[in-house]
C-alpha cells in the first residue's frame, strides 16, 4: 500500500462517519415531519366539522336576523299608527275637551263671584 492508498483510506473512513452522523438529524427530521404531517391531518379532519357547524349556525341566525327585521318594520308601523290615531283623537276630542274645561272654569268662577258654591267658609279654626 502507497501512502496515496492509506489517505484514501482514510478519507474514505471519515467520509463514511461524517455521513453516519449526517443521517442521524436526518432520520430524527423525517419523524418530526412525519408528526408534523399527522398533526395537520387530524387538525384538518377536526376543522372540517366546525366549518360545517359555523356555517349552520350562520345559516339560522341570518333567518332569525330576518324574522327580527319583519318584526321592526311592523312595530314602525304599528308605532306610525297609534301616532297618527293619538294625533286624530286629540285634534277630534280635545278640542272640544279644552273647551269645556274653559266653559267650567268660567261658570266656576262667575258662581264665586255671585256668592254661589265656590264661597265656602273655612273649616275648623275658632267658633
Amino acid at each position: 500500500m502507497s501512502g496515496g492508498d492509506i489517505a484514501g483510506l482514510i478519507a474514505a473512513v471519515v467520509f463514511a462517519v461524517l455521513v453516519g452522523f449526517i443521517a442521524i438529524p436526518l432520520v430524527k427530521l423525517g419523524r418530526v415531519l412525519d408528526s408534523t404531517r399527522d398533526a395537520i391531518k387530524e387538525a384538518s379532519d377536526g376543522i372540517t366539522p366546525i366549518l360545517d357547524e359555523t356555517a349552520t349556525t350562520l345559516q339560522e341566525t341570518n333567518k332569525q336576523l330576518a324574522r327580527v327585521d319583519v318584526i321592526t318594520k311592523n312595530v314602525a308601523d304599528v308605532t306610525g299608527n297609534v301616532s297618527a290615531l293619538v294625533a286624530l283623537f286629540a285634534a277630534t276630542v280635545g278640542g272640544p275637551l279644552i273647551k269645556l274645561a274653559g266653559f267650567s272654569a268660567a261658570a266656576r268662577a262667575a258662581f264665586r263671584a255671585a256668592g254661589g258654591f265656590g264661597s265656602r267658609k273655612p273649616r275648623g279654626g275658632s267658633h
